[in-house]
């Protein structure tokens, strides 16, 4: 990497340079895994295609349902200490897969993993709140997607070697690399400071064990669930993050299926999304620093996605020349990862902004629930529409990114009022400007 490049991903110092440097560490791993994973399962294990399917969606549903509670331990027992344990589960789930023969053994290690998975980014979003000013969080957040898809892109290159050795020991070796990527993560996340409530308990609010029921000791301890407008916030988000599976999956689907540009365009594809995020995001983000920054972020990144969406329609069809079809494909994507930027970055910054102090890691492992559903929900929903209904299933998926991020900007406001007349009914102030009751204590 040049040095110019290592300066957008890592921080010269600070607490954001020690996270985003485990990102790419564990990114690493997740990008050999992502290539051959499938592949292990069906060669390796003899599992088939429909098993391999049901069974990774049952762990994203485990997974989804576990992150809330593994976010509440996160405030509860301390960012740091949840996030190093949920690593080195990680990394054991991963080592587990080695063994995996049977498909019971596959279930019960991928739900494993799952569970991990996203306990681990529950954690982790505590452990940058503690660690991070309010207004420097999206920020960070924005070096943290751009290293992990740095790592993403070195770890599909060790995958590509195993995909064209093709062998057993090929795709387990990969599986020991993630492995070891996740203990480095463990490892690294070990070594940043211990985010500790001015009171002594670990990442909890100034209220914290007070029993009066809205903190993260009282009675109310899964209170976000009851939070309905963060709920629908949550909502909101999930749907926008079907634009997750979009490039993976649904595009080089449509590339095959519908249209008649050549097989690399979907390497090429996503080449260019993994390169504009790692290059872009940060300064994607420099704009948004605050609520009505993070709304107009996400409005846009509807916008562009529903853009994005009728281009790729214009690429579909047999009479299309070649020339055409990968023009249109191109351009979609370039729309397409602008709008993944811009969302990202307002969806950061309103997670972080309506979640309440000392309970970040509860509200954020709920806000983390859209990545499980769109992964578990996504790729049905995508194929139906884009391979099923064709171009117009095109621009019906445009149309709910366009909904979904107009209608964010009155639920945040609604989220916002609702949490400043909490705020004040408890004599503290609408807005948190810094980290009330948490203290960063360095070793």
């Amino acid at each position: 990497m040049s040095r110019r490049l290592l300066s957008v991903l890592f921080p010269a110092t600070g607490p954001g340079r020690g996270l985003a440097l485990a990102q790419w560490v564990n990114s690493v791993g997740d990008g050999a895994y992502y290539v051959c994973s499938a592949l292990y399962f069906s060669r390796v294990v003899g599992l088939s295609a429909g098993r391999i399917g049901l069974g990774l969606t049952l762990a994203w549903a485990v997974g989804a349902l576990a992150g809330v509670p593994l976010g509440h331990l996160a405030d509860r027992r301390g960012p740091r200490g949840a996030a190093v344990l949920l690593a080195a589960a990680t990394a054991a789930s991963v080592g587990g897969l080695l063994f995996v023969r049977s498909y019971g053994a596959f279930l019960v290690v991928a739900c494993a993993y799952a569970t991990a998975q996203c306990g681990l980014a529950a954690a982790r979003q505590s452990l940058l709140a503690g660690l991070v000013p309010p207004g420097e969080r999206t920020g960070v957040l924005a070096r943290l997607q751009a290293a992990g898809n740095a790592g993403i892109a070195v770890g599909a290159g060790i995958g590509a070697v195993a995909l064209h050795l093709g062998t057993a020991a090929a795709y387990l070796s990969v599986l020991a690399v993630d492995a070891v990527a996740f203990a480095g993560c463990a490892a690294l996340l070990g070594r940043l400071p211990v985010v500790v409530a001015a009171g002594g308990s670990a990442a909890g609010g100034a209220g914290a064990g007070s029993g009066t029921g809205n903190g993260p000791g009282g009675g109310r301890r899964l209170a976000v669930l009851r939070d309905r407008p963060y709920a629908l916030v949550t909502v909101l988000n999930a749907v926008m993050l079907l634009r997750m599976p979009l490039i993976s999956l649904a595009v080089p689907m449509w590339v095959v299926e519908r249209t008649t540009a050549p097989g690399w365009t979907v390497s090429a594809l996503l080449v260019l999304n993994t390169g504009a995020v790692m290059l872009f995001q940060v300064r994607t983000a420099a704009g948004v620093t605050g609520l009505p920054s993070a709304v107009r972020a996400v409005r846009s990144g509807g916008a562009l996605m529903l853009v994005s969406c009728a281009v790729f329609a214009l690429s579909g069809g047999g009479g299309v020349p070649v020339w055409a079809a990968t023009a249109a494909l191109l351009g979609g994507a370039v729309f397409q990862v602008w709008g993944e930027m811009r969302q990202s970055a307002g969806a950061w910054q309103i997670s972080f902004e309506l979640a309440p102090d000392g309970r970040q890691g509860l509200y954020q492992g709920f806000f983390g629930t859209g990545v499980p559903v769109a992964r578990m929900l996504g790729p049905a929903v995508l194929t139906t529409l884009v391979i099923g209904w064709g171009a117009a299933g095109w621009l019906v998926l445009g149309g709910l990114f366009l909904v979904s991020g107009l209608v964010m900007g009155p639920v945040v406001r609604s989220a916002a009022a609702r949490a400043g007349g909490v705020a004040a009914g408890r004599g503290l102030t609408p807005r948190s400007t810094g980290n009330p009751g948490i203290t960063v204590v360095k070793e």
